[in-house]
């Protein structure tokens, strides 16, 4: 069973930095797409950034430059860092992860297809 553990939420001023990090459990194979994703107040979930077991990132628009997803090499521990950030990034975010391929798409697709979720990180920017 694959357990995911979101944490580093927090609330942070306009211009500031977080660092999200997610603990995996269990395998969820050689083959995989670990990303993040969030729920903005009012707005539906959204891919943030993902990552595949080959090291391709993928990342909304809305973050790229800002935001860097990575995870270690044993792949125990995904990272997002987030830079710059703005009131528009305050949301609730998610870890979550696929057997298999296919970050580009789950990303744009809002996370729709991933298997295993965390249960969430809190994230707070004041203007």
């Amino acid at each position: 069973q694959v357990q995911l553990l979101e944490s580093g939420g927090g609330s942070v001023q306009a211009g500031g930095s977080l660092t999200l990090s997610c603990a995996k459990s269990g395998d969820i194979g050689s083959r995989h797409c670990v990303g993040w994703f969030r729920r903005r107040p009012g707005l539906e979930r959204e891919g943030v950034a993902t990552i595949d077991s080959d090291g391709s990132r993928t990342y909304a628009d809305s973050v790229k430059g800002r935001f860097v997803v990575s995870q270690d090499s044993d792949k125990k521990m995904l990272t997002l860092q987030m830079d710059s950030l703005k009131p528009e990034d305050t949301g609730e975010y998610y870890c979550a992860a696929k057997m298999g391929r296919g970050c580009f798409l789950l990303l744009h697709r809002g996370g729709a297809g991933m298997e295993y979720w965390g249960k969430g990180t809190q994230v707070t920017v004041s203007s």
